[in-house]
């Protein structure tokens, strides 16, 4: 039955902000550019890798004690303190001395840690506000409807931020643009390398006076009204009492064990693209429009997942997702030219599904004075295990090199690298499968006096 109080979600205010938060704050036009950004600044490979590992550490450091703090302090604070720090992120980027390599890789290095904070800050508070919201004001059943809107926007932002970072950041492109708009001015890489950057740095804006336009929720005012701020203390019991919550509810760390699976996975064979667009023949040209195309998914996923969970069971939708992301990874291990690029399209739909299904069985099931602790320890979970990953692939990569060279010791360069990475990609197939089965074992012995998992909708 319809609720009396609103007859759509998205007339409710912080429903509308919060889709307008998670566009804002994803929407980096630098994306495309990543790599090749932070060297045209002046800093080296190997800097560029230790500043991605500052950016994961800091966020697997501060994603379950963030979400605490927004479980305590207010979700709308912890949003305005993750604008703020976006907002100082992205001014560092737009005017750090490029060529200084004695002030750049400090400056990057706190972008980085700057960066990390920020997406751990965000994690978990965003979500919760609007769900808060959505079940003072309307109807929680609602919330697929919500997520569907929320990932389609987001996805179309992307496309856009994909496109015209790659476009900006090309000085010979936006030199003919300069000429046929009659803009006298000569334009060269040093130029054009701000452009993605500074429009990031509106986005980040955007983002802060978003936050600064939400509300907490009528469930959570409380906590305003008690005339004394939480304290730390508070954060750190919440902390424990949200973890004590997950491993003492079943279906909850089924979700998360799940998720994990699929997640460390299909993250570490999207991190692996460009190099496995170069195997299956596709130009480094297309490389941007291909991502650009995948983000289309987004458009449509979010549809296909309201669907499933509205009509199937989540044993239903976890098959599902299994069987598709066996056929992508057991595709991928073909590497056949061109058309090797579906099996990847395969796994970007699966990781849509992955994170509709898990944002909407966790938020169902989750108390509010929790629920941005309990999003932030699954956040946690997802960064510890891609780290992990990273890892063991990384081993595997030196097994596979000396088992290579071990029999042809003629073998070296761009030839050895090729090898290694086909023969490393057979791997994740079985990987997979392992680490499904053994969660499919423990959940089956979890669930065993609950049929939660058998309920749809």
């Amino acid at each position: 039955m319809e609720n009396p109080r609103t007859t759509s979600p998205f007339k409710i205010r912080n429903v509308r902000l919060f889709i307008a938060f998670r566009v804002f704050f994803n929407c980096r036009f630098y994306y495309p550019v990543f790599t090749i950004l932070f060297l045209d600044y002046g800093l080296t490979l190997e800097q560029f890798a230790l500043l991605n590992a500052a950016w994961a550490a800091t966020i697997v450091l501060l994603e379950v004690p963030s979400g605490a703090l927004a479980d305590t302090v207010g979700r709308r604070n912890l949003l305005v303190f993750t604008g703020t720090l976006m907002v100082i992120e992205m001014v560092l980027l737009c005017f750090a001395p490029r060529g200084n390599a004695q002030l750049l890789f400090p400056i990057f290095l706190l972008n980085r840690i700057l960066s990390g904070a920020a997406e751990a800050s965000a994690s978990g508070a965003d979500e919760a506000i609007a769900y808060d919201s959505l079940q003072a004001e309307g109807d929680i059943r609602d919330w697929p409807r919500v997520l569907e809107k929320q990932m389609w926007a987001r996805s179309s932002a992307f496309i856009i931020a994909m496109s015209l970072g790659a476009a900006v950041y090309d000085p010979d492109l936006m030199q003919r643009v300069a000429d046929a708009v009659g803009i006298n001015v000569q334009l060269n890489q040093s130029i054009t390398l701000r452009i993605p950057p500074l429009l990031t740095l509106l986005m980040a804006i955007l983002t802060l006076i978003t936050a600064l336009r939400m509300r907490e929720s009528g469930n959570r005012n409380h906590q305003t009204k008690a005339g004394r701020g939480p304290s730390i203390a508070e954060a750190f019991k919440l902390t424990l009492a949200a973890g004590g919550w997950i491993l003492r509810t079943p279906f909850a760390l089924v979700i998360i064990l799940a998720g994990v699976v699929f997640d460390n996975c299909i993250r570490m064979i999207i991190t692996l693209n460009s190099q496995y667009y170069r195997m299956i023949d596709l130009p480094e040209a297309t490389f941007g429009l291909i991502g650009s195309g995948l983000a289309i998914l987004g458009l449509v996923m979010p549809r296909v997942a309201r669907g499933m969970v509205q009509k199937h069971s989540p044993v239903f939708n976890l098959g599902v997702m299994g069987g598709l992301t066996l056929i992508g990874l057991f595709g991928m291990t073909l590497f056949w030219p061109i058309i090797g690029l579906l099996p990847l399209i395969i796994l970007v739909a699966v990781m849509y599904l992955e994170n509709f299904f898990q944002s909407h069985y966790l938020n169902r099931i989750t108390d509010s004075h929790q629920r941005a602790t309990v999003l932030s320890f699954k956040g946690l979970s997802f960064n510890l295990a891609y780290g992990l990953i990273g890892v063991l692939y990384s081993l595997l990569l030196a097994y596979l090199s000396l088992e290579v060279t071990g029999g042809r010791p003629d073998i070296s360069g761009v030839q050895l690298e090729n090898l290694v990475f086909v023969k490393s990609i057979a791997w994740f197939p079985g990987y997979f499968l392992l680490t499904l089965l053994a969660v499919l074992v423990f959940a089956r012995w979890l669930l065993k006096n609950t049929d939660e998992h058998k309920k749809p909708g």
